[in-house]
Parts: structure tokens; C-alpha cells; sequence
């Protein structure tokens, strides 16, 4: 059986999370609690974070890592395109929203208020960027939900405690957040702390 390690309130984690759910499969997540780390996971991962999947002698850190793995491993319902051309486009998209979004999180975490501020101007602007694409298809690769969807829900699901507000020009941004935030493994994946994030 696979073993997540787990923040409760770490988006990273609950992609690891929602893949899980949407595999249907079994696995256990052991909850961490970031202010106080245990020692294992300094062990297990070098970086002293989470997400961490343990399966047998495998550890795997980093989510989209871990995602791609379980992905190889239970391929149904198959979340990474199974055409190569198109696995590589979505790990050009993954590797986008790691740089152009997720890599701004931690300033509005942790950062001034002036570099909250300028993190969520351009979280905000590369979203509504994204836009348009939801006006003709109902997930990021196509009309079949993937790991690209699996990547930026987290984000979505934080804007409001975030405090990024989106422009009009994203309403097909935000009906397709809602349509992944309907989806019964993303529901059953979140933790209650996320259930908090949103009112």
C-alpha cells in the first residue's frame, strides 16, 4: 500500500491527494504538521517537505513526481496523454505553472506586503491569460479531465483565502474552477483545514 505524507493545508499535497482519490485506489495519508515537521521526513525527503510517497523501498518527493508515478503505475483513468508528443505539451504546461504561478505563493505566505501584493497581480494576470481556453473546452488539455487540471486546482481552490481577486474577463476561469471543485475525488481529497479556505 502506498503512504502519503501529507500537509493539511499544503496545495502540493492535496495534488497528491486528488490523484490518489482519482485512482480509486488504496493508500494512506499520514497528516503533517508543518510547524512542528517530524523527524522521518528529513529522512525521507532532503528537503524537509511534503508531499512524500512511501511504497515498499520507493520515497518520491516533489508532487508532480509523485503524480506521474502513481499515474504510471495505476493507469486508470489515465491523467498524463498517452501520445508522447502531448505528454511532453503537458509537462511544458506543468513546468508554466510551477514558474508563473506556484512559485508566487510563498510571497503571499510569507513574504512583505508589498511582495503579497505584487505576487498576486501577476497570479491574477497569468490566469486570466488562460481564460479564453475554458470558452471551448472544459478542462486544460481538452475535454477530458488530466494532470494539468490536478496541478492548478489547489491554486483555484485558494484564491479567496489568498485574497486574489479575478476580473470579469475570467468568468470561463471560474466555471471551470467550480466544475473541478465538483468532481467527487476532489472533494473527498480535501482536508478540513482546506474546506476552511472558502466560504
Amino acid at each position: 500500500m502506498m503512504t502519503l505524507y501529507s500537509g493539511n493545508t499544503c496545495p502540493y499535497s492535496q495534488r497528491c491527494r486528488i490523484v490518489l482519490f482519482e485512482k480509486g485506489m488504496d493508500f494512506e495519508v499520514i497528516d503533517v504538521d508543518l510547524q512542528n515537521k517530524p523527524d522521518d521526513l528529513a529522512l525521507m525527503n532532503p528537503y524537509n517537505r511534503v508531499p512524500v510517497l512511501v511504497e515498499r523501498d520507493l520515497v518520491l518527493y516533489e508532487a508532480n513526481i509523485i503524480n506521474e508515478y502513481i499515474d504510471e503505475r495505476f493507469p486508470h483513468p489515465q491523467l498524463m496523454p498517452a501520445d508522447p508528443v502531448m505528454r511532453a505539451r503537458a509537462r511544458l504546461f506543468l513546468f508554466t505553472f510551477e514558474q508563473d504561478l506556484f512559485s508566487h505563493v510563498n510571497a503571499i505566505e510569507h513574504g512583505s506586503k508589498s511582495a503579497a501584493d505584487k505576487a498576486r497581480i501577476i497570479i491574477r494576470d497569468n490566469l486570466t491569460q488562460i481564460s479564453p481556453i475554458f470558452a471551448k473546452q472544459q478542462y486544460m488539455l481538452n475535454d477530458d479531465f488530466s494532470m494539468l487540471d490536478v496541478a492548478i486546482a489547489p491554486l483555484l481552490w485558494r484564491l479567496e483565502h489568498y485574497d486574489i481577486q479575478l476580473p470579469k474577463q475570467a468568468v470561463n476561469l471560474l466555471k471551470y474552477a467550480e466544475r473541478l471543485f465538483s468532481r467527487t475525488a476532489f472533494i473527498d481529497a480535501l482536508t478540513p483545514n482546506e474546506k476552511a479556505m472558502r466560504k
